[in-house]
């Protein structure tokens, strides 16, 4: 499941690079997802592509909140509303539909983490691949938990994260 079959060309690999590119701008993917994954799409490496795409939302959860903490263990941490309360908030938290989107972001987010970081970070890339519809999905996820943690903003809890 992460790997794509390498081009026989640098001709064809700068065409799917190319082609790559031009749908993730179609779909306007948040530029955080091309920051941190551009020298993969030239080099036409969908397994780093979608592991460095998950890893950005937690380098951006970690800035917003403070916490040192990684993957599902940061979001559970991030978006608890048990005890002192959350460190993040992506809504007002007012009603049950509020509720309902704090607690499926956190869930979304949690999966991304379970299953394009945490899965290659453990499973050598000759296992399986990763097609360019499965990458352009992927990265088309990232891009919107980058657009709602663009909007969201730390609680007073945050700022005296560890």
């Amino acid at each position: 499941m992460f790997q794509a079959p390498k081009a026989p060309t640098v001709s064809d690999a700068q065409r799917r690079a190319d082609r790559l590119r031009d749908e993730l701008t179609r779909r306007r993917v948040h530029p955080d997802v091309l920051r941190f994954c551009r020298a993969e799409f030239v080099a036409k490496d969908y397994f780093h592509a979608v592991f460095e795409a998950a890893k950005s939302v937690a380098e951006k959860l970690r800035r917003i909140t403070g916490l040192p903490s990684d993957g599902v263990t940061l979001v559970q941490t991030a978006f608890d509303r048990k005890g002192a309360g959350p460190f993040i908030l992506v809504n007002g938290l007012a009603s049950q539909s509020d509720f309902d989107d704090h607690d499926g972001l956190a869930a979304l987010m949690s999966g991304v983490f379970k299953v394009f970081r945490n899965v290659p970070a453990h499973v050598p890339r000759a296992y399986g691949s990763v097609t360019e519809q499965d990458a352009l999905d992927l990265l088309t996820t990232v891009s919107y938990l980058h657009r709602r943690l663009d909007l969201a903003r730390p609680t007073a809890r945050a700022t005296r994260a560890p």
